[in-house]
């Protein structure tokens, strides 16, 4: 196993070139929640208020409360990737996303996204939504919460060692296709 490798924003190119599937990481800083209100709004050449470039989408759609004048995440898991297939290479093409953060994996066109920009796809722990609201240190404000609702609003967190690994890297590599090929080598040998 590799050691952890801690990414913090801005997640500029290069560093994200020097990530391999497979690699351990920690990510600190701001991230944006966006879900597929905010992929097709975004595809369709909607605007946002704030930047993207150089920046993370996390798949999700939080649960958050407001007490006493203040947000607070009480839960944040991973929300399944692979709908925002149609959209994610022309979202890192035009607003220089770095990362993505979800689960379930993404499709190829995403991965040559990828590879050709110099972005990651990070594959973080599905069912550990309240485990992961503890690495969410505050919520630094919200984007079209009116338009589109708490769950899909674009909410910015500012986080703090949250783990993921790679599962698509900036040269295209594949960790869920490594893994269902592996898979099904091992299954042929089972059936011999």
């Amino acid at each position: 196993m590799s050691d952890v490798k801690n990414i913090e924003y801005p997640f500029v190119s290069e560093k994200m070139r020097e990530l391999k599937v497979g690699d351990m990481v920690k990510v600190s800083g701001r991230i944006f929640t966006g879900r597929d209100r905010l992929h097709k709004y975004l595809s369709e050449g909607g605007k946002l208020s704030v930047g993207l470039e150089n920046g993370a989408i996390y798949h999700c759609g939080p649960i958050v409360v407001r007490k006493d004048g203040e947000w607070s995440v009480r839960a944040a898991g991973p929300t399944t990737s692979i709908r925002e297939e149609p959209y994610m290479a022309d979202i890192i093409c035009k607003h220089g996303l770095r990362v993505i953060i979800g689960k379930g994996g993404m499709g190829a066109d995403t991965a040559k996204a990828c590879a050709k920009h110099g972005c990651v796809y990070l594959q973080a722990t599905g069912g550990a939504g309240v485990l992961i609201a503890r690495n969410i240190e505050k919520v630094v404000g919200v984007t079209m919460l009116k338009e589109f609702g708490p769950a899909e609003a674009v909410w910015e967190l500012e986080v703090r060692d949250l783990s993921a690994v790679v599962a698509i890297d900036s040269k295209g590599r594949n960790l869920h296709k490594r893994v269902k090929a592996a898979s099904k080598r091992m299954l042929k040998q089972l059936r011999c």
